[in-house]
């Protein structure tokens, strides 16, 4: 039901003309029906951040927003004051709908970098999309799939809490996805009772173990954009750390279907570190790893080349991550071929058919661990980024 299945929320998914797909769903609105509007949202730290993330930051700064727009087929990044008047042009029609102030909705695009949308189809798209309002599953669907660009399936999440308030969500991103988020519109919803000081926390926990941990090709997007919203329609208010672990069950589901659809990947890779001295330690060697190009093609070819991964670890400063290069063991799909940083057994024994592949690192040099998640790089990957269309 993606965004339909917290109460309190209705949603619409059109074709408005915005891509260069012919037909395809490319604009969605999401309307928070209340009665409380809280907010919170996570966007990219890329310096060439687009118009209607610089629109959305600022609106979303003051906790509260009762709507969002989001289109596929451009991005409007890069595209100075005049991208800008897009996004609040955007964000002035949709108040116009819903009886509503602009600064109270937020404007998502995604799709290709550099040129200005056709603001006159985004326009009648809001009509469109405003007309079809529903809070139906239906409703939902159509708005997980109109965010889509090169994904090839929609990836949304509900999950209920143990007293019944709800959270459900939807997610784009299929490529140019690097730790720090990734190429990524995400919009999650709950039916709870909560605050925007809460949804702020609850939010940047679940972003930094989710899309902060997944790398498809080590690209940082300019629109990258996560929004929570709270309309308290449930009545419930929820203990809050249940209400943490569902947003970060929400954020984690979704960061691993993006993974699970990769463009063009065949496998989906887990990078796990352990024995490391702390989280940042593990963090950057798993980061190493999952960034490697060559250890993604090898894993293509159903090599589980262990040398790409060592190399990789250990261009890991020591001062980020003390440890002993000859106390290192490696193992891929359960089968240690790295042993105390030489050859253990034969990489002939690791089965690479399961989409699947586990790298289990230990640095074995202390207690604390982290994951990462990455997918291989293939031939399709080369195909589907040189004959891009948005």
């Amino acid at each position: 039901m993606s965004v339909t299945f917290a109460q309190g929320f209705s949603a619409a998914g059109v074709a408005a003309g915005i891509s260069a797909v012919e037909g395809k769903k490319d604009l969605a609105l999401v309307v928070n029906n209340g009665p409380l509007d809280a907010a919170a949202g996570v966007f990219t730290s890329n310096r060439f951040c687009a118009a209607p993330v610089q629109w959305s930051r600022n609106i979303v700064s003051d906790g509260h927003v009762k709507a969002v727009i989001l289109n596929s087929g451009g991005a409007n990044a890069c595209t100075g004051k005049p991208g800008y008047e897009q996004s609040k042009a955007t964000a002035e029609k949709v108040a116009s709908l819903i009886g509503a102030k602009a600064e109270d909705v937020a404007v998502c695009s995604t799709g290709l970098i550099g040129e200005l949308l056709p603001l006159d189809n985004v326009l009648s798209g809001a009509d469109k999309a405003f007309e079809t309002l529903a809070d139906t599953a239906e409703a939902g669907a159509d708005a997980s799939h109109a965010i889509m660009t090169t994904d090839t399936k929609p990836k949304t999440v509900k999950l209920e809490g143990s007293n019944g308030f709800r959270i459900g969500g939807m997610v784009k991103g299929s490529g140019m996805i690097a730790p720090q988020l990734a190429t990524m519109l995400c919009v999650i919803t709950t039916d709870a009772v909560v605050t925007a000081g809460q949804l702020q926390a609850a939010l940047n926990a679940g972003v930094e173990m989710s899309f902060n941990r997944i790398d498809v090709d080590g690209c940082m997007s300019t629109n990258d954009t996560v929004l929570l919203l709270a309309s308290g329609a449930s009545g419930i208010e929820p203990e809050p750390d249940e209400f943490n672990e569902l947003v970060a069950k929400a954020t984690a589901s979704l960061a691993r279907q993006i993974i699970g659809d990769g463009e063009g990947a065949s496998h989906d890779i887990r990078v796990k570190v352990t024995g490391a001295t702390t989280e940042e330690a593990a963090l950057a060697c798993g980061r190493a790893v999952a960034a490697s190009n060559l250890l993604k093609c090898a894993i293509s070819g159903n090599d589980p080349n262990w040398g790409r991964i060592v190399s990789s670890l250990g261009t890991v400063p020591s001062d980020v991550a003390p440890y002993d290069s000859e106390k290192v063991t490696v193992d891929v799909n359960g089968v240690r071929i790295c042993e105390n940083g030489g050859a253990g057994r034969d990489r002939s024994e690791v089965d690479m058919t399961p989409r699947e592949v586990h790298i289990d690192i230990d640095l074995n040099a202390g207690e604390a661990e982290a994951t990462v998640w990455t997918d291989d790089l293939t031939h399709e990957y080369v195909h589907i980024n040189a004959d891009y269309e948005s």
